[in-house]
């Protein structure tokens, strides 16, 4: 079924000429790259099973308002391979003239194919792998592409040996990781250094109810290295959002228990989601917008990845833009509620 508020999906497809004017972007560290403080995320709801037209509609939807980036891995679906491919049908039908506009990624380092070539950070995955998902996106390259987590038995040079020959080879412009911690990101940064492929990006987990970054000096480590960060998870799986403001709704993911354990939405953390809600509405937001500020309140942190299963979460998303500033007591009313918050999710992980 055709999206209620994108009728013209049969047509073809003409950009809103007006897609960067209300869009803010931020330079990616030190680079000459520029993103935008939204990056829309491929991972669950585009998996090959739901509405394709819906999907092709938040995809339209976002690039006419200024999100230039969209973030793939390897195995986003399910089934595995599932998100390149819905996204490289979209790109054939509606993005292919707006190429240089866009800016695409994709990562590989978690289950892939059976076998001892498909998992991990060896450069015979690696190469592997991007040579696959170009195929599926139907891309000659893609702009950067991250390896996903740190492998602990494969020698730290031959990941990153990997992501500079994918670069030479001109299958990717950047290169970046994701879940690294902080001594392995430093570690990956200068090694990529000395071959001449500098990291252009960071990919960590970062919200009001994770904090590692902070605690654990990450942001001093990417500055210094001239990186540019991009948050994923700022809603915590929706646990920062509007919906469990009332329990648990079905389809959700604490329902499907899927990436969100449903003995995590008690009266509790309920609780805990509903006075941050109310400082929200305070400042005039919704859960999800403060949540998504918050994450962009250091400029360290280039950009906010968020997922999204409709048009219309992505246009409350759009407007954080609004808002994006807190006074020194809303952070303390909002550090108020979230430390009890994440000591509570500490004892139930």
């Amino acid at each position: 079924m055709i999206d209620a508020h994108h009728p013209s999906l049969t047509s073809v497809y003409a950009a809103d000429p007006a897609r960067y004017d209300n869009m803010i972007y931020r330079r990616c560290g030190k680079s000459g790259v520029q993103l935008p403080i939204l990056t829309l995320g491929l991972w669950h709801n585009f998996d090959g099973y739901k509405s394709f037209e819906t999907d092709r509609a938040m995809i339209r939807y976002a690039f006419d308002h200024g999100i230039t980036h969209f973030d793939i891995a390897n195995n986003y679906g399910p089934p595995y391979g599932a998100a390149e491919r819905v996204f490289g049908q979209i790109y054939e039908q509606d993005l292919k003239p707006y190429r240089d506009e866009l800016f695409i990624s994709t990562k590989a380092g978690y289950d892939m194919w059976p076998g001892p070539y498909g998992d991990y950070g060896s450069k015979k995955y690696l190469v592997a792998s991007l040579n696959q998902s170009l195929k599926r996106m139907g891309l000659d390259y893609v702009d950067v592409f991250y390896h996903h987590r740190p492998d602990p038995e494969t020698p730290l040079e031959e990941t990153m040996g990997a992501l500079d020959f994918l670069v030479r080879q001109g299958k990717a412009l950047y290169v970046g990781i994701s879940n690294y911690p902080t001594d392995l990101t430093k570690k990956a940064a200068e090694i990529l250094r000395e071959l001449g492929t500098p990291c252009l990006i960071h990919q960590p987990s970062y919200s009001i109810l994770n904090r590692w970054t902070e605690t654990d000096h990450l942001f001093d480590i990417t500055a210094e290295y001239g990186m540019g960060t991009i948050a994923f998870a700022p809603l915590q799986h929706g646990l920062l959002s509007s919906r469990y403001l009332n329990g648990i709704p079905e389809g959700s993911r604490a329902s499907l228990d899927r990436h969100l354990k449903k003995d995590l939405i008690t009266d509790e953390s309920i609780g805990y989601i509903r006075q941050l809600n109310s400082i929200a509405i305070e400042r005039g937001q919704t859960l999800s917008q403060m949540a998504l500020a918050w994450v962009l309140k250091d400029n360290r942190v280039t950009s906010a990845l968020f997922g999204a299963s409709n048009v219309e979460q992505i246009a409350e998303n759009l407007r954080v833009m609004e808002n994006l500033s807190f006074t020194a007591e809303e952070l303390q009313e909002i550090d108020a509620v979230a430390n009890p918050f994440m000591e509570f999710l500490k004892r139930h992980s």
